[in-house]
């Protein structure tokens, strides 16, 4: 990720910001795995942009372990 695409990420979401350089679908994995790692909780519109994320890659598979509580 390059620095002025780190500057227009900031503390955005997958709803308002994914990478233009088309590695999205492995952001969004990534993000999902650290919200389940940490119990985190996401909004509907986090939510729904995940899920299409999903649906456009059926056949990515989100690995994860849970935090030590």
């Amino acid at each position: 990720m390059s620095a002025a695409s780190k500057r227009s990420k900031a503390d955005k979401d997958p709803a308002e910001w994914l990478p233009s350089d088309g590695s999205y679908h492995t952001y969004a994995a990534t993000w999902v795995a650290t919200k389940l790692r940490w119990d985190l909780a996401v909004d509907e519109a986090e939510r729904q942009a995940l899920l299409g994320l999903a649906e456009d890659c059926p056949n990515m598979t989100v690995v994860y372990e849970r935090a030590a509580s």
